[in-house]
């Protein structure tokens, strides 16, 4: 049950507002780079103590819900809160402030990393100005997406975040950039008028955009099974695509790693996951009852094995991880089709993990790039001798390849446990693939450790070769002999101080792994059972004709 907190409405706008706020501010300070800082990391760092603030009142008082503007001030009788179409509902659940938390701690990290990178190999001819005011957008926009109650709403929220990386990914202006920025805004628009186009279905459909009003239509058997499942279908296109699910995958690896390395970081840890976040309300507060289970199994799989084969076959750290970014989304599809509470509890898990440590990995790979000139195996070797850049890589790097008893292994068993609860042919197939994809990342990360730190350089088939200096936002770089590079790599402290926060908070998910785990299993309870959310939103519960028959979900398996 639900009981309202007085202070939540404040709260629950500071995490979108703040941000857009510390955005304006640091565009009318373009000529003070000083102040930007200032105004960028208090931003963040206010909206990660509001989202704090928010978990903690979520886990003891329930899910919670407001509708800007007061317009949900007309009340019904026993019908509960009448929205209408004009509001903009915020909620809090579970789910959204485990996601605030995890996505504010990472865009702290990161902007701290880039500022210390921006101090160190900073130019006048780098546009600074730009990058702090933009990625304050970009935080506004993740963070709306994950307080959206209405689909409209969360469409808006995908194309200010979108907005923002589009200038991001093409930041500098080169060639690389520039190619790649233009096959990622394609793409991104292809998926945004396909989820408008969703958005027009169910507004036909329902008469409303607001997600729990919509639900309860969707689901009081007026809307027939044919018409759901066509909405559900494409706004799963739409989703995919943002997710990075195969094959609407095939983007990523060819436009993330041409950015900065910041950017790459908060990329491959944030963007993707706002995709698997809104895949999983829409299959469990739109669309219960396992209509897509099948296809989002097989697609699952797939993407397990197709990124990490193509993981297999790259040369370049950043590509490769891209490719196992890819890969490990197909775990969190797994867990989410899996339409059970185990199940759901384990992906939501393992979204948490993931964010964290991928982006530690793209952080590394900054300091790999600093310290040897650059991100290629074929030029790499001898890294060894930084011990400190060793362990920064080894440990999520392990932690990434599930090896016990780090959170990817905790992570991993809990959804092969969910998918043998389940027991069906598909879900034993996605046991296997998730082993034989667990095995195939331990060997690319091995890769890696061999050739970039074990292997001599002058074993390195390019070893000769080097990038002229580090570049910060704008690649500048010319390739230049190793010997002849003036600027040996030295890492920044302003660099490596915020990687290693975040290799500890990976480890701290390690080590806390008992209470996030039953944290998750929280909030999945909350997810696979649409009253909790629609009783916040509304104040009335699913009024479904046939629970047990159309929702599908219970304890363990289907």
């Amino acid at each position: 049950m639900t009981v309202p907190i007085s202070w939540f409405p404040a709260l629950i706008v500071m995490p979108t507002l703040v941000p857009l706020m510390g955005a304006a501010i640091t565009l009318v300070a373009a000529r003070s780079p000083r102040l930007q800082r200032v105004v960028t990391v208090l931003a963040i760092s206010l909206s990660l103590g509001s989202s704090v603030l928010m978990l903690f009142g979520v886990s003891k008082h329930g899910t919670q819900a407001i509708a800007i503007g007061g317009w949900d001030a007309d009340v019904d009788g026993a019908r509960g809160k009448r929205l209408g179409p004009l509001g903009i509902t915020l909620v809090v659940d579970h789910l959204s402030a485990m996601m605030l938390v995890v996505s504010g701690t990472v865009l702290l990290a990161v902007i701290l990393y880039a500022i210390g990178q921006g101090l160190r190999d900073g130019t006048e001819s780098q546009p600074v100005s730009i990058f702090q005011p933009t990625y304050l957008i970009l935080c506004a926009g993740v963070c709306n997406a994950f307080l959206a109650g209405d689909l409209f709403n969360l469409y808006v929220s995908f194309e200010v975040l979108l907005t923002a990386s589009y200038v991001l990914l093409t930041v500098g202006a080169s060639a690389d950039r520039v190619r790649a920025g233009a096959m990622y805004v394609m793409v991104s628009m292809t998926s945004s008028l396909i989820f408008l186009v969703g958005i027009a279905f169910a507004y036909a459909t329902t008469g409303t955009l607001n997600l729990a009003e919509m639900s309860l239509r969707l689901n009081d058997g007026s809307v027939p099974d044919g018409t759901r499942n066509a909405l559900y279908a494409v706004l799963l296109v739409a989703f995919g695509i943002k997710a990075a699910v195969f094959p609407l995958s095939t983007w990523l690896p060819d436009s993330y790693p041409t950015a900065p390395a910041p950017v790459t970081a908060v990329f491959a840890g944030l963007l993707t996951k706002v995709g698997v976040y809104a895949i999983i309300r829409a299959h469990t507060l739109l669309f219960p009852g396992g209509s897509m289970d099948s296809v989002l199994m097989v697609a699952g799989l797939l993407t397990m094995l197709v990124g990490i084969a193509g993981a297999i076959a790259q040369s370049d750290i950043k590509r490769l991880l891209s490719f196992t970014l890819v890969s490990h989304i197909g775990y969190m599809v797994f867990g989410i089709a899996l339409s059970s509470k185990i199940g759901m509890a384990a992906a939501i898990f393992y979204v948490a993990h993931h964010i964290l440590v991928q982006t530690t990995l793209f952080l590394v790979v900054g300091l790999i790039e600093r310290q040897a000139g650059s991100a290629s195996l074929r030029r790499l070797g001898g890294l060894i001798a930084s011990p400190v850049l060793a362990i920064l890589y080894l440990i999520p790097a392990l932690n990434l390849g599930g090896i016990p008893p780090f959170s990817g292994f905790i992570g991993k068993v809990a959804l092969l446990q969910a998918g043998s609860v389940d027991g069906s042919v598909l879900a034993w197939t996605l046991v296997v693939g998730g082993l034989v994809t667990s095995l195939l990342t331990l060997y690319v990360v091995a890769r890696i450790w061999t050739k970039a730190f074990w292997r001599a350089r002058a074993d390195a088939p390019e070893g000769n070769l080097s990038d002229e200096r580090p570049s910060a936002l704008m690649d500048e770089s010319t390739d230049i002999a190793y010997s002849d590079r003036d600027d040996v790599g030295s890492m920044p402290p302003g660099m490596v101080i915020p990687t290693a926060a975040m290799v500890a908070v990976g480890l701290a998910m390690t080590v806390w792994a008992g209470p996030i785990m039953n944290y998750a299993d929280r909030a999945a309870a909350d997810i696979i059972n649409p009253r909790v959310y629609i009783h916040a939103v509304t104040g009335i519960g699913a009024r479904y004709p046939d629970d047990t028959k159309r929702s599908g979900h219970h304890e363990g398996g289907r």
